[in-house]
């Protein structure tokens, strides 16, 4: 089904359009970013690591660890992916563990362009979401007109979310209003002839972006450019997704929601192998931006190989033993 950007509320609206200001032009939008907090790290960094340390007991652990694979967008996104391999992707992820069918099915499947139709075909009347990586993934060193079109081809064959990347380039040396032009552009990429559109999830490689004042202001720039959701990383770097910068991003989406009234999602991706990281991050989520965003409607995992050792815990806490990972299917 295709996914219809939830129109925002007037006084949403009215107060996001009360910031048109700041992206008014280059020098404006300049200002307002290098003008938000300076980042605190050690307090950044101190917060996340006294997050990390809450205890989830057994029905909680239970609640969270279903929560965690609903959150999930199982991804193939490799040179040598075939139809066949989308396909028993696609199976794994609507019957995560097919000796239960009451486990969870994952939030989306995530595939390069040319996968998009397979992907919607073998996810049928599911649910599940078909994202599309475009613009030039992973290094976003294309032309916007190739970017554009990219991004238009995954639309028509049906993706219901796309994964843009930000020129890092542009962004590291100043050019904050191409950055801006180019979401907004994607953003318009997404909209289909019927009125709806593709969820927009715009990358930063936080890994890639030096300090953590360039995270705050990178995310701010995507949220007033019209993003769905901000992303950590690509996965296909050294550095990926971190508690700290995740915490960073989502205190961000939390400021951006009281100033402008607007709800953005979060995803971390990369680097997020173990159901004990995984509930580290629900709690990070919990404390600060709350219940609203305790959803995959507004927070997602890019972590495909988190999703075996989930189904393990959770086989454990079902029948009180270990199945080892020879028990789940491995991707």
């Amino acid at each position: 089904m295709p996914i219809t950007v939830p129109a925002y509320g007037k006084e949403a609206a009215g107060r996001l359009a009360s910031m048109a200001d700041v992206t008014a032009d280059d020098g404006a939008l300049r200002r307002f970013l290098h003008g938000l907090p300076g980042v605190d790290a050690v307090g950044l960094e101190a917060r996340a690591a006294t997050l990390g340390t809450r205890s989830i007991k057994t029905t909680a652990k239970a609640y969270a660890i279903d929560l965690a694979l609903s959150m999930i967008d199982l991804t193939t996104l490799e040179g040598a992916d075939t139809p066949g391999k989308v396909r028993a992707l696609c199976a794994k992820g609507i019957h995560p563990d097919p000796t239960d069918r009451g486990c969870p099915q994952v939030a989306a499947i995530c595939v390069y362009p040319d996968m998009v139709a397979t992907a919607k075909e073998a996810l049928g009347g599911s649910g599940i979401h078909v994202a599309s990586v475009a613009t030039a993934f992973p290094a976003g060193r294309a032309a916007l007109p190739v970017k554009l079109a990219d991004t238009r081809d995954a639309v028509a064959a049906g993706a219901d979310e796309i994964d843009m990347v930000i020129d890092r380039g542009a962004f590291l040396s100043g050019r904050y209003m191409d950055v801006f032009e180019e979401i907004k552009a994607v953003k318009e990429a997404c909209a289909r002839p019927d009125g709806s559109a593709a969820h927009l999830k715009v990358i930063f490689e936080t890994g890639e972006l030096q300090t953590y004042d360039n995270v705050r202001r990178v995310s701010w720039l995507a949220m007033l450019a019209g993003a769905d959701f901000i992303k950590t990383s690509t996965g296909k770097v050294s550095v990926n997704a971190t508690p700290p910068v995740t915490l960073l991003m989502l205190e961000a989406v939390r400021d951006f929601h009281a100033t402008t009234g607007v709800q953005v999602g979060v995803k971390p991706a990369g680097g997020i192998r173990t159901t004990k990281d995984a509930l580290k991050y629900l709690v990070m989520v919990n404390e600060t931006l709350g219940e609203p965003w305790l959803t995959a409607d507004w927070f997602r995992f890019g972590a495909s190989s988190l999703l075996n050792d989930l189904l393990m815990q959770r086989q454990k806490l079902s029948t009180g033993r270990y199945s080892g990972p020879d028990y789940v299917t491995v991707d």
